[in-house]
């Protein structure tokens, strides 16, 4: 199967590459598999014949396995996901990626996107939970510039945890700096203690066992 499926790369290249005119038109009530990436880096290069034959697996299918050029028109999108290396991969609801962290071989890749289902749809109310539809029921009693405001209020919070995070790692790295020094002191005070090289030659020359 994993041979019939790069065969099948090599003879369609049927790949769909997002840019922001593209995005909302081709990702609407679909399940997204989304790699982002830069024509220079080698590992995107790496996982190309793998991602084309998951792209040419799934097409036309409510699971979208697509690629967005971060370099080129792609780039917009691959700063509003907040994309910090290549490639990325996310996948889920198009309005609420989520990153990737399993295997990046073609089986595990197949399986992963097999199990993918579309999002919760607002309007017609298609794939969603039970927590979702409750959720749906309050927020679509909210005026334009409500839900505008908890969209805001989403993205501070998030700023504030990656800020305490960043905050938290700092004081982290200060401590194990101090620690560090500490330690080098204390293993210098004791070399300079027992002088330990002089005893051992003692030890070595009047044949004495340790």
């Amino acid at each position: 199967m994993k041979l019939f499926l790069l065969f099948v790369t090599f003879v369609t290249g049927a790949a769909v590459e997002l840019t922001p005119d593209t995005w909302e038109q081709e990702t609407e009530g679909k399940a997204l598999f989304v790699k982002f990436f830069a024509p220079w880096c080698g590992h995107c290069k790496k996982i190309k014949p793998a991602w084309d034959a998951l792209m040419d697996t799934f097409e036309g299918s409510e699971i979208l396995v697509a690629d967005v050029d971060c370099v080129e028109a792609g780039k917009p999108l691959c700063e509003q996901v907040g994309v910090k290396g290549f490639p990325t991969l996310k996948y889920g609801d198009p309005y609420d990626l989520q990153d990737y962290q399993g295997a990046r071989d073609l089986d595990a890749l197949m399986e992963f996107a097999g199990a993918l289902t579309p999002g919760c749809n607002v309007v017609t109310s298609e794939h969603c939970t039970e927590d979702q539809d409750k959720a749906l029921g309050t927020l679509r009693e909210k005026t334009f510039d409500e839900l505008a405001n908890i969209v805001l209020e989403e993205a501070k919070e998030k700023e504030q945890a990656n800020s305490d995070f960043k905050a938290g790692v700092d004081e982290l790295q200060e401590k194990y700096v101090a620690l560090q020094e500490a330690k080098d002191s204390t293993l210098k005070d004791i070399k300079q203690k027992y002088q330990i090289g002089l005893v051992k030659q003692l030890i070595k020359n009047t044949k004495v066992e340790l």
